[in-house]
């Protein structure tokens, strides 16, 4: 059913195995407590935004607020749209989709992640897809880009598998450090020629308009 005052909440992105969709409250908290339980191994940090460093409650906090965030904050001229991933009815971690002035740029951006408790499984790639799938059927992208840290295996192989190419290295801070991202770019040709996913995508048209 679509939200009166918030038509996102009424979109549906699916796989064979999966559900994307705006949380509601319920869902909200499911998904924080995901987070709460781990999302990486203590002796790695694979975000550049070390949301994951505080302790359970403070993970849970970061993940209410971003959510609520993105939806304050949303204009057509730069949204973030951010999805829990359902499998077989549970929350199991986050989808996030990003552009500054899609309607000329045709560009967008995308993070997400997992709980440690469903890695391996090949969500990670499955509920990429998904974004990519209502980034350039469902909304018209020319272009989709990335980056993980260079010693992230995982991430990196998301993007391979679906058919990123390197974009170049960028130096960013880490906790008062420095590490290194892989750029990765996709293009709708290689899109078109690397997906295996089937995605239906459910509830667009009703807020089409807010994607710019």
């Amino acid at each position: 059913m679509t939200h009166p005052a918030w038509p996102l909440y009424g979109l549906r992105i699916r796989t064979p195995r999966l559900e994307l969709r705006l949380p509601d409250d319920a869902l909200l908290s499911d998904l924080a407590s995901v987070a709460a339980d781990g999302v990486h191994a203590p002796e790695v940090m694979p975000f550049t935004v070390p949301w994951t460093d505080g302790t359970p409650d403070a993970r849970r906090q970061a993940v209410f607020q971003h959510v609520l965030g993105t939806i304050a904050g949303w204009r057509e001229s730069d949204w973030t749209l951010s999805l829990a991933v359902l499998h077989e009815g549970r929350v199991v971690g986050r989808q996030d989709v990003m552009a500054r002035d899609f309607g000329a740029v045709r560009e967008v951006c995308t993070g997400s992640w997992l709980g440690l408790a469903h890695q391996g499984r090949g969500i990670g790639t499955e509920m990429r897809a998904a974004a990519l799938h209502l980034a350039f059927a469902g909304l018209g992208a020319d272009s989709a880009v990335s980056a993980a840290m260079t010693d992230n295996p995982r991430s990196l192989g998301v993007s391979r598998r679906l058919g990123y190419v390197p974009d170049g290295l960028e130096t960013a801070s880490l906790r008062g450090g420095r590490v290194t991202l892989q750029r990765l770019r996709l293009d709708r040709a290689r899109w078109e020629e690397a997906r295996e996913v089937e995605v239906s995508v459910e509830g667009l048209d009703e807020c089409r308009e807010l994607f710019g």
